[in-house]
């Protein structure tokens, strides 16, 4: 498992990847367009042009909206050229501004100045901050790549490993003919999204084609349809095939929840011993089945164990009922 961390992004990068979803146009400080935001978050300086800068978030790329350029257009020259400056003066990655607003020209002089460079955008503020924010959140997501087969089944994000032959990817072959959805055959790409969520895809070049032994090279799009596959989808739990040892003990009751971590992110883990005569396709289904109900507050085991329990809780009631009657 190889893993990438991204410490930033240049400018130039944002205004590439967002140019015509956020309709952007550079009018000042093209000098700049190497600097760097290392931040994946987006701020308005409503409070820094007050002239308070005590917890200015300076790393992050700023955004002007109607607010702020209605503000700044009301200042005096002397003011708005002081407040323009102290903020440039924080060493801000870049600024964009909403709506098609004219920015004061004391800005566009300090910003090619500094080489700080600013934007213009059509889009409204609110979306243009949420557009934005996506986007640097993907390009820092810890990413890296995970050696198995991923697919969904009943709508669950399944990420199947194992040793290789073990049979990942003619159990993943399986699932699909059974009218589930491939992934990624072979290498997942992993990604975090806000922390806490892991986002599996395939590689752009190998994406809908399987390796299996002794066929070789397929085309599951081709094969089995459009529906049979997806581009990317969230990790709910991970499965791993393993040769079948008699000398090990396996999971019978499924009261305790194994967990695999990725990330720092745990997710429910399943251990199946694979021998000839044993339907993995189908153990895979349950799992995911039983992976809902468990969303859904229901545990199977844990709740044949209550009753189990309470069963003999009751025998021995009785038990205690009849010997005093006696």
């Amino acid at each position: 498992m190889k893993e990438k961390e991204m410490k930033g992004i240049r400018v130039e990068d944002f205004f590439n990847g967002l140019h015509d979803e956020l309709k952007l146009d550079l009018v000042a400080g093209h000098s700049g367009m190497k600097r760097r935001i290392k931040v994946a978050e987006m701020n308005r300086p409503g409070l820094a042009l007050t002239g308070f800068f005590k917890y200015f978030a300076r790393n992050r790329v700023q955004i002007l909206g109607k607010v702020e350029i209605s503000y700044l257009k009301e200042m005096t020259v002397s003011l708005r050229k002081k407040r323009i400056k102290e903020l440039f003066d924080q060493k801000i990655p870049a600024i964009i501004i909403a709506r098609r607003y004219v920015p004061p020209q004391e800005l566009i002089d300090e910003a090619n100045n500094q080489d700080i460079p600013v934007f213009r955008s059509s889009v409204v503020t609110m979306h243009m901050v949420n557009l934005a924010t996506i986007f640097l959140e993907n390009c820092f997501a810890r990413t890296t790549v995970i050696n198995g087969e991923f697919v969904e089944v009943f709508g669950v994000g399944v990420l199947i490993l194992g040793d290789s032959g073990v049979g990942k990817s003619e159990c993943a072959l399986g699932l699909v003919e059974r009218g589930h959805r491939l992934i990624s055959d072979d290498a997942v790409n992993v990604r975090t999204l806000s922390g806490n969520i892991l986002i599996g895809s395939g590689d752009e070049h190998t994406k809908h084609h399987m390796e299996i032994r002794g066929l070789g090279i397929i085309n599951v799009q081709t094969l089995f349809g459009a529906g049979c596959v997806r581009k990317e989808r969230e990790i709910d739990m991970v499965v791993t095939l393993e040769e079948w040892a008699s000398h090990k003990d396996y999971e019978r009751l499924g009261i305790d929840d194994l967990k695999y971590s990725i990330f720092d992110v745990e997710l429910p883990h399943i251990i199946i011993p694979v021998k000839p005569g044993r339907d993995i396709g189908l153990l895979i289904e349950v799992a995911a089945l039983n992976h809902r109900l468990k969303g859904m507050g229901y545990h199977s085991a844990r709740d044949f164990n209550e009753q189990l329990i309470n069963r003999m809780r009751d025998d021995k009631k009785n038990m205690k009922s009849s010997s005093v009657i006696r």
